[in-house]
């Protein structure tokens, strides 16, 4: 779709158009030019105010040639960054390798983390609480009769603590 009338095209399009035929590119979209022309418009006038208020700076007048320079120059530099030279890369190279790698610890076959931090690796706990006997439940019903219908916080029933059991099993592999 790239063929049709120049003759209605703006002076602009024209150009784009004829930049696109001399880089090889002989299909596209007529929207194509209409997004170059958006491009090339934002770009120069971000251009030209640059330009402007390098020359305000200065205390000049009007814009000169060495304000665009400055201006392109400093869109350059924001725009694109230029990579380390061969040099220091290989210097960064050289002094990262310098350290050697970690040994593996690993035996035959896949590593595998710690068994600590697997998921199939026991990580519970089974609280099992003790029985009271028949005599120690009819203490603790005649002392709950005899206490205070307030109770401060220091006056505790004298009952007898019970810490709870801890049990882990250890899941085992079953073959099938």
């Amino acid at each position: 779709m790239a063929e049709g009338g120049d003759e209605d095209l703006p002076r602009d399009a024209k150009i784009v158009k004829s930049l696109l035929k001399s880089m090889g590119v002989e299909d596209y979209e007529p929207r194509v030019i209409h997004q170059f022309l958006e491009l090339w418009y934002r770009y120069v006038v971000d251009v030209l105010t640059d330009a402007q208020v390098y020359s305000e700076h200065a205390g000049k007048s009007a814009i000169d040639c060495d304000d665009v320079k400055l201006a392109i120059q400093s869109k350059v530099n924001f725009s694109f960054s230029q990579p380390p030279p061969r040099e220091v890369l290989l210097e960064l190279a050289r002094n990262r390798n310098k350290i050697p790698l970690p040994r593996s610890i690993a035996g035959p076959g896949i590593p595998l983390p710690p068994e600590q931090d697997t998921l199939v690796s026991p990580n519970y706990q089974v609280a099992i609480p003790k029985k009271q006997s028949a005599l120690a439940v009819e203490e603790t019903e005649e002392d709950e009769e005899a206490v205070d219908p307030n109770p401060s916080q220091e006056q505790k029933p004298d009952m007898p603590q019970h810490t709870p059991q801890r049990v882990s099993f250890p899941l085992v592999k079953r073959n099938k």
